[in-house]
């Protein structure tokens, strides 16, 4: 697999920024509220099955991966 070009890395960075606001709005009753609970279940476990494949990935360089392991154990304790 050819490596990520720094462009990549920080789209990619962007996009698990977006699933960690995803994840903790769910959580707090701020998103989906008037979906049902398999929908905000079903939208917090794509979101943090999304984090868990992109913080394993090791070309990472110095970003802070503290909100998105918070988010993929927030998720991962999740029951919509």
């Amino acid at each position: 697999m050819e490596p990520r070009t720094e462009e990549q890395l920080a789209q990619d960075y962007s996009a698990m920024g977006d699933s960690v606001a995803v994840i903790t709005a769910i959580i707090a009753g701020d998103s989906m509220a008037e979906a049902d609970a398999e929908d905000r279940q079903d939208c917090v476990d794509r979101n943090t099955q999304h984090l868990e494949l992109m913080v394993a990935k090791e070309d990472w360089g110095s970003e802070d991966m503290t909100a998105v392991n918070a988010a993929i154990s927030a998720g991962n304790g999740y029951s919509a």
